[in-house]
């Protein structure tokens, strides 16, 4: 002790220990959040192989933007010319975004509607036809509630609200159902799913050349998330 102040040295070791702990938190938090999803999944009848394998193969796919077509922009170029003629350059400018590629995402559009087709399948082999009606109404209602949310930014593109479609799918497929169950959580799922695709991306296409954005992905970019919600959380009702 020097002046009244003590002071006290940790050492390499336990600074080490404590670097390790944290490293071993967050990696175990993400791993903690997979395993309460695939418990989730496997209430809907899947194993858990299947179920993991379902969470990855989407989260990979997210990744992944499949091109359809491409749309140009409706108007004239004007270049900016200077007395003599010749162009003038903007150096701080972004250059103008004349085409826009419309793609599909496989992790947030092509997966998830293949999810929500099995599950409504297997439930009409267990329950009959009456989920369909269910998926139908719950699909339509989320398609509204998505559109009338949905926001679009020009130099963004499309943004989804991240929780709301996953909560509506929850309530209509709960009232519908008339409780909580496999149909309730089905119902949410294909309803929840389909409606965030269709309101919050399909229906809002129409925009698309006014955003300036090189691409709009289907269930991608500003979307995965909602989608991602949609599958996960119906599971929970089950």
């Amino acid at each position: 002790m020097a002046g009244g102040i003590r002071s006290f040295s940790a050492g390499p070791l336990p600074v080490l220990a404590i670097i390790l702990l944290i490293g071993f938190v967050i990696l175990l938090i993400p791993l903690l959040i997979l395993g309460v999803i695939g418990a989730a999944f496997t209430r809907l009848g899947l194993s858990w192989v299947a179920a993991l394998a379902l969470i990855l193969l989407m989260l990979a796919g997210s990744f992944v933007n499949l091109p359809l077509y491409r749309i140009q922009r409706d108007m004239i170029r004007a270049i900016p010319l200077d007395s003599d003629g010749n162009e003038l350059a903007a150096p701080f400018a972004a250059p103008p975004v004349w085409d826009t590629v419309i793609s599909v995402n496989l992790g947030g559009g092509i997966l998830p509607v293949c999810i929500a087709a099995y599950m409504v399948y297997r439930s009409i082999m267990v329950d009959g036809t009456a989920i369909l009606t269910h998926a139908v109404v719950c699909a339509a209602l989320v398609t509204v509630i998505s559109f009338v949310s949905t926001r679009e930014a020009a130099g963004i593109g499309i943004r989804v609200p991240f929780i709301i479609p996953a909560l509506t799918a929850l309530l209509v497929g709960v009232l519908l159902s008339g409780g909580t169950g496999l149909t309730a959580a089905v119902t949410a799922l294909a309803g929840g799913t389909l409606g965030t695709l269709m309101g919050g991306n399909l229906a809002h296409l129409w925009h698309v050349r006014d955003l300036e954005v090189p691409e709009v992905s289907i269930g991608g970019f500003g979307t995965f998330g909602a989608v991602f919600l949609c599958c996960v959380l119906p599971a929970l009702i089950t």
